[in-house]
Protein backbone atom coordinates (compact mmCIF):
# COMPACT_ATOMS: atom_id res chain seq x y z
CA UNK A 1 0.00 0.00 0.00
CA UNK A 2 1.04 3.44 -0.69
CA UNK A 3 1.35 5.52 2.16
CA UNK A 4 1.95 9.16 2.83
CA UNK A 5 2.91 9.91 6.53
CA UNK A 6 1.34 13.37 7.95
CA UNK A 7 2.94 14.81 11.17
CA UNK A 8 4.81 17.90 12.58
CA UNK A 9 8.38 17.24 11.42
CA UNK A 10 10.25 20.45 12.93
CA UNK A 11 11.09 19.21 16.36
CA UNK A 12 13.42 16.35 17.10
CA UNK A 13 10.64 14.62 19.20
CA UNK A 14 8.37 14.46 15.94
CA UNK A 15 10.90 13.97 13.78
CA UNK A 16 12.67 10.62 15.50
CA UNK A 17 8.05 9.74 15.81
CA UNK A 18 8.42 9.77 11.89
CA UNK A 19 11.41 7.49 11.26
CA UNK A 20 10.08 4.83 13.98
CA UNK A 21 6.74 4.86 12.16
CA UNK A 22 7.79 5.12 9.04
CA UNK A 23 10.02 2.05 9.55
CA UNK A 24 7.74 -0.03 10.87
CA UNK A 25 5.34 0.67 7.90
CA UNK A 26 8.21 -0.41 5.21
CA UNK A 27 9.40 -3.19 7.35
CA UNK A 28 5.36 -4.68 7.13
CA UNK A 29 5.69 -4.16 3.19
CA UNK A 30 4.31 -0.57 2.61
CA UNK A 31 5.74 1.98 0.24
CA UNK A 32 5.82 5.14 2.69
CA UNK A 33 6.25 8.89 1.76
CA UNK A 34 7.63 10.88 4.82
CA UNK A 35 8.18 14.06 4.10
CA UNK A 36 10.83 14.90 6.19
CA UNK A 37 13.07 12.91 3.84
CA UNK A 38 12.53 14.41 1.22
CA UNK A 39 15.61 16.90 1.64
CA UNK A 40 14.81 18.96 -1.51
CA UNK A 41 11.98 20.97 -0.22
CA UNK A 42 12.06 19.99 3.62
CA UNK A 43 15.89 20.04 4.65
CA UNK A 44 15.82 23.64 6.27
CA UNK A 45 19.34 24.69 5.68
CA UNK A 46 18.47 24.75 1.78
CA UNK A 47 15.43 26.98 0.25
CA UNK A 48 12.24 25.85 -0.73
CA UNK A 49 9.75 28.22 -1.33
CA UNK A 50 6.00 27.68 -0.28
CA UNK A 51 5.02 26.73 -3.97
CA UNK A 52 7.59 24.10 -4.30
CA UNK A 53 6.88 22.74 -0.91
CA UNK A 54 3.14 22.69 -1.75
CA UNK A 55 3.93 21.05 -5.53
CA UNK A 56 6.20 18.45 -4.11
CA UNK A 57 4.12 17.21 -1.11
CA UNK A 58 0.81 17.76 -3.33
CA UNK A 59 2.61 15.06 -5.61
CA UNK A 60 2.87 12.39 -3.22
CA UNK A 61 -0.19 12.90 -1.88
CA UNK A 62 -2.11 12.27 -5.31
CA UNK A 63 0.15 9.12 -5.22
CA UNK A 64 -0.60 7.77 -1.44
CA UNK A 65 -3.52 5.82 -1.27
CA UNK A 66 -4.20 6.05 2.30
CA UNK A 67 -2.50 9.48 4.52
CA UNK A 68 -1.80 8.13 8.16
CA UNK A 69 -2.36 10.90 10.39
CA UNK A 70 -0.65 11.88 13.92
CA UNK A 71 -3.08 14.15 15.47
CA UNK A 72 -1.25 14.57 18.61
CA UNK A 73 -0.25 17.92 20.29
CA UNK A 74 -1.92 20.95 21.79
CA UNK A 75 -3.30 21.64 18.37
CA UNK A 76 -3.15 18.93 14.63
CA UNK A 77 -0.08 20.40 13.03
CA UNK A 78 -1.21 22.75 10.43
CA UNK A 79 0.11 21.07 7.26
CA UNK A 80 -1.37 18.07 8.76
CA UNK A 81 -4.85 19.27 9.33
CA UNK A 82 -4.56 20.73 5.38
CA UNK A 83 -3.07 17.06 3.98
CA UNK A 84 -6.28 15.81 5.94
CA UNK A 85 -8.96 18.28 4.01
CA UNK A 86 -6.87 16.99 0.88
CA UNK A 87 -7.05 13.65 1.08
CA UNK A 88 -10.47 14.02 2.47
CA UNK A 89 -12.10 15.82 -0.12
CA UNK A 90 -10.71 13.28 -2.08
CA UNK A 91 -12.53 10.38 -0.40
CA UNK A 92 -9.68 8.77 -0.06
CA UNK A 93 -8.95 6.52 2.95
CA UNK A 94 -7.33 8.45 5.93
CA UNK A 95 -6.15 6.75 9.08
CA UNK A 96 -5.67 8.66 12.47
CA UNK A 97 -3.37 8.12 15.49
CA UNK A 98 -4.07 10.20 18.58
CA UNK A 99 -1.60 9.14 21.79
CA UNK A 100 -2.74 11.76 23.65
CA UNK A 101 -2.66 10.21 27.42
CA UNK A 102 -5.45 12.16 28.59
CA UNK A 103 -7.59 10.55 25.37
CA UNK A 104 -6.21 7.35 27.07
CA UNK A 105 -7.78 7.72 30.65
CA UNK A 106 -10.93 8.40 30.14
CA UNK A 107 -13.27 6.30 32.49
CA UNK A 108 -10.71 6.98 35.41
CA UNK A 109 -11.94 9.15 37.86
CA UNK A 110 -14.48 11.05 35.64
CA UNK A 111 -16.70 12.30 38.33
CA UNK A 112 -13.42 14.39 39.71
CA UNK A 113 -12.58 15.76 36.19
CA UNK A 114 -15.80 16.77 35.74
CA UNK A 115 -16.36 18.28 38.56
CA UNK A 116 -13.19 19.84 38.17
CA UNK A 117 -14.23 21.81 35.00
CA UNK A 118 -16.59 24.31 36.89
CA UNK A 119 -13.24 25.91 37.66
CA UNK A 120 -11.56 28.42 35.46
CA UNK A 121 -8.85 26.29 32.99
CA UNK A 122 -9.61 23.02 34.87
CA UNK A 123 -10.12 20.50 31.52
CA UNK A 124 -8.72 17.37 32.58
CA UNK A 125 -9.81 15.94 28.89
CA UNK A 126 -8.19 16.26 25.52
CA UNK A 127 -9.56 18.38 22.88
CA UNK A 128 -9.15 17.74 18.90
CA UNK A 129 -10.80 19.81 16.70
CA UNK A 130 -13.95 18.45 15.35
CA UNK A 131 -13.85 19.12 11.93
CA UNK A 132 -10.54 17.27 11.41
CA UNK A 133 -11.86 14.60 13.96
CA UNK A 134 -14.87 13.98 11.40
CA UNK A 135 -12.90 14.61 8.02
CA UNK A 136 -10.75 11.26 9.04
CA UNK A 137 -13.54 9.67 10.85
CA UNK A 138 -15.70 10.36 7.67
CA UNK A 139 -12.91 8.68 5.16
CA UNK A 140 -11.18 5.99 7.72
CA UNK A 141 -10.68 5.55 11.49
CA UNK A 142 -8.51 6.95 14.20
CA UNK A 143 -6.39 4.50 16.77
CA UNK A 144 -4.78 5.50 20.25
CA UNK A 145 -2.15 3.56 19.90
CA UNK A 146 0.65 2.80 17.01
CA UNK A 147 0.50 -1.03 17.59
CA UNK A 148 -3.06 -0.77 16.90
CA UNK A 149 -2.38 1.38 13.73
CA UNK A 150 0.70 -0.93 12.60
CA UNK A 151 -1.70 -4.11 13.27
CA UNK A 152 -4.86 -2.14 11.13
CA UNK A 153 -2.61 -1.47 8.20
CA UNK A 154 -0.67 -4.83 8.67
CA UNK A 155 -3.87 -6.26 7.59
CA UNK A 156 -3.88 -4.56 4.25
CA UNK A 157 -0.57 -5.29 3.22
CA UNK A 158 -1.17 -6.35 -0.61
CA UNK A 159 -5.07 -5.82 -0.65
CA UNK A 160 -7.41 -3.23 -1.63
CA UNK A 161 -7.60 0.21 0.41
CA UNK A 162 -9.26 -0.65 3.55
CA UNK A 163 -12.10 2.16 3.83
Amino acid sequence: MKIYIANGLFSEADFLYNELLTDQLVVQGHEVYAPQRNASINDKSNFADSIMIYNGDKEQLDWAEVLVAVIDGVSVDAGVAAEIGYFAAQGKTIVGLYTDSRENSKGHNNAKKITVMKDIAENQFSYVNLFVVGAIKSNGVIFNTRAELLDYLSMSVGTEVIN
